[in-house]
């Protein structure tokens, strides 16, 4: 089983691994159904998914119809007007087959004319605090990609008072010396204020470039176990966060089979080791 903590102030006790949505988007309801199962043989109680991870949340729903109150059920909008971030919303929870949604977070919010638009008069921030207080949803994070991302988060939580946070967290990205410096001032910004900080891209080895594309990833993964268990437990020595499984449904046995047997960090030279064997580079720069 892997272990749980508290996801930030909201008080739940979350496996610190995370089930990522996108990883039945592709596939039929069948073939979902069977992977959601090994969410149960390993304790994972926290699903997280999005309106464009392909057909994820149609595929989440009706799964969820026995056993939706044994997770925290996390989605996204996408939109960044109030109108429109109020219609996906409304459109999640029927996809869903939910009446709440635990937790709501703005999408990829780091492009600064979105980001003023989304945070602002009118925003799609707006619907999601409306939807609060009509009780739709229960928590609001905020995600995003690139490496201006750690910044752009810690300038959304001077903003508003999110629940969470969710970024890109692998040794190769933290090799980056801004963005290391601004992935550790959020760090610190969320432990004083109890906001969960969620983690992707454990397993990116860099863009496909000439390879041809085989997995259900948009970057380029480590599929070995032996790799994969270096790469999750690196991110998981990291005590206060947690870590999304990755897009592709292969790759989930061996990301919960890691992720299990956690014990300790490996060391910079065997990450060191692994970046050189595989020939990891960083997905943004």
């Amino acid at each position: 089983m892997i272990p749980k903590m508290s996801f930030g102030r909201t008080g739940y006790q979350s496996s610190r691994t995370i089930f990522g949505g996108f990883a039945v988007g592709l596939i039929s309801q069948a073939e979902a159904d069977r992977v959601l199962e090994l969410l149960l043989e390993y304790g994972i109680n926290h699903i997280d998914t999005a309106p464009s991870y392909a057909e994820s949340e149609l595929r989440i729903g009706p799964w969820l119809d026995q056993h939706r109150q044994d997770f925290f059920l996390a989605t996204k909008v996408d939109k960044r007007t109030y109108q429109e971030a109020k219609e996906q919303l409304h459109q999640s929870l029927e996809r869903l087959h939910t009446d709440v949604i635990d937790l709501i977070q703005l999408h990829y919010l780091v492009d600064w004319d979105e980001w003023q638009t989304a945070m602002g008069p009118g925003g799609a921030l707006e619907a999601l605090v409306e939807a609060r207080e009509q009780g739709l949803v229960r928590y609001i994070g905020v995600t995003g990609h690139d490496v201006v991302v750690a910044e752009r988060h810690l300038q959304s939580l001077e903003r508003f008072d999110f629940d969470s946070v969710l970024l890109p967290y692998n040794y190769p990205m933290l090799q980056n010396p801004v963005y290391a410096d601004n992935f550790n001032k959020l760090l610190a910004v969320c432990r004083e204020r109890n906001v969960a900080v969620q983690t992707i891209k454990s397993l990116a080895a860099g863009p496909w470039g000439d390879i041809p594309q085989h997995l259900h990833t948009w970057y380029r993964a480590l599929e070995n176990q032996a790799d994969i268990d270096r790469a999750v437990h690196w991110v998981l020595g990291q005590p206060h966060v947690f870590l999304n499984t990755s897009g592709d449904a292969t790759l989930l046995p061996k990301i919960l089979d890691a992720a299990s047997h956690f014990e300790t960090r490996p060391t910079n030279a065997e990450m060191e080791e692994l970046a050189a064997a595989q020939a990891i580079e960083p997905l943004f720069t």
